[in-house]
């Protein structure tokens, strides 16, 4: 009796995030660097590396979902102190010359066990896999959005 080849679905897709994710975290563990914070500063350098910080919040906010601004704040701070971002009298963040270090090392972790993980895959199996988690991404983020209750605009 035969399996069959199995379905992408949410399961499958928590599963795959979560041992992933357990991979990076011993890399992160190596730089003493949480996931967060390691998320601000790819955030960062995504963005051109100097971001004002409301936006930098914002934005790691945005890209982890689950994550409160309160958490995020406490990421740049800690990040700040261990001397890896600099912040200008204007309020934007950048990186130090240590904070981009840090980057490079966490990701040259991150691309060795990526390679490992995906290994002798077929590129067109990788491409059409990259198809559909970005179309399920889009739609996923659309529905969070449409169901994010109205800001106040402070006008009026």
């Amino acid at each position: 009796m035969t399996t069959p080849d199995p379905v992408v679905n949410g399961q499958l897709i928590g599963l795959t995030h979560y041992a992933s994710r357990a991979l990076l975290e011993r890399v992160l563990a190596r730089t003493g660097t949480s996931f967060t914070q390691s998320a601000t500063l790819r955030t960062l350098a995504d963005n051109g590396g100097d971001v004002e910080r409301a936006s930098l919040v914002g934005l790691v906010r945005d890209a982890l979902k689950n994550v409160d601004e309160k958490a995020v704040h406490a990421a740049i701070e800690e990040l700040l102190d261990g001397r890896v971002l600099d912040v200008s009298s204007e309020g934007r963040v950048s990186f130090t010359d240590s904070g981009r270090e840090l980057l490079d090392g966490i990701q040259a972790g991150g691309k060795e066990v990526a390679s490992r993980l995906y290994a002798g895959i077929p590129r067109e199996d990788l491409e059409t896999a990259g198809r559909v988690l970005t179309l399920v991404l889009a739609r996923a983020n659309a529905e969070l959005a449409a169901a994010q209750p109205t800001r106040p605009t402070g006008h009026g």
